[in-house]
């Protein structure tokens, strides 16, 4: 009897791929048309990441670009640049001179791909968490928890990111505020969340940037429900958020999960 040969396993390139087809699902109200963008580390050196204009929901390998870590990290450093100057930082990033131009939001993937952890972002602009990024309840959703899976899959908290102009500015204002998150929390982020704007998803696999994706998009839908029929949802308590995180069994159900 021979042994049955394995099969390859896929690709970085068919991951992502795979991953963005999940989040652009038009049922799952997460992004349309050109909305969002995703991108995964490929090496220390270079990344993909979505290429500016194209769809997550039809990405194909054309529609992604493999750029420098290097050229990219060193837009952050600026204070301030002209538009067309981050335009051609953009196309000078590229390794294949051919490419498409990255997306305008590649300045941030570059930077969360280097975080401990993260091989895979996606961001999304799912309506059911704009519903709340749009209102004066914002920073209440992203620091509060209301159900023990939102802790499983989108952490102890969420950072909180005040809205600011899409590009090389946001960039540098989600990597402040992901640096104080990590210093007060001692642990990496799994959802960064962008006032009038959307949620990003940061995970070692595909499989869990895309559960924090739909598991933050459930937690939106509960905490406006919530807040619809009583005022003020009832949250859990810091005592409660910190027994979830800790808790052995939920650890191992997070490894089964790929989380």
């Amino acid at each position: 009897m021979s042994t049955p040969v394995p099969s390859p396993s896929p690709s970085t390139l068919e991951r992502l791929l795979q991953l963005s087809h999940g989040l652009g699902r038009e049922d799952r109200r997460l992004a349309i048309l050109g909305e969002g963008n995703t991108s995964a580390r490929l090496s220390a050196d270079t990344f993909v990441v979505k290429a500016s204009g194209s769809n997550l929901a039809t990405l194909a390998p054309a529609g992604v670009t493999e750029c420098r870590f290097t050229d990219l990290a060193a837009l952050l450093k600026k204070k301030s640049l002209p538009d067309a100057a981050i335009d051609e930082a953009l196309f000078a990033a590229r390794v294949d001179g051919s490419a498409k131009k990255p997306s305008v939001e590649a300045v941030f993937h570059a930077y969360l791909l280097t975080l401990p952890g993260v091989n895979f972002v996606g961001h999304t602009h799912p309506v059911a968490v704009n519903q709340i990024l749009c209102s004066k309840w914002a920073r209440t959703f992203a620091r509060r928890r209301t159900f023990p899976d939102e802790i499983v899959c989108c952490g102890v908290e969420s950072v909180f990111v005040p809205y600011t102009d899409p590009g090389l500015k946001l960039a540098q204002a989600i990597q402040r505020a992901v640096v104080a998150y990590i210093k007060r929390l001692a642990r990496a982020p799994r959802v960064i969340l962008l006032e009038n704007h959307g949620l990003i998803a940061l995970g070692a696999t595909p499989e869990s940037v895309l559960a924090a994706t739909l598991m933050g998009a459930k937690a939106a839908e509960i905490f406006v429900g919530a807040a619809s029929i009583g005022g003020t949802p009832r949250f859990l308590s810091s005592a409660q958020v910190a027994r979830i995180a800790g808790r052995p069994d939920e650890h191992y159900r997070q490894k089964a999960l790929g989380l």
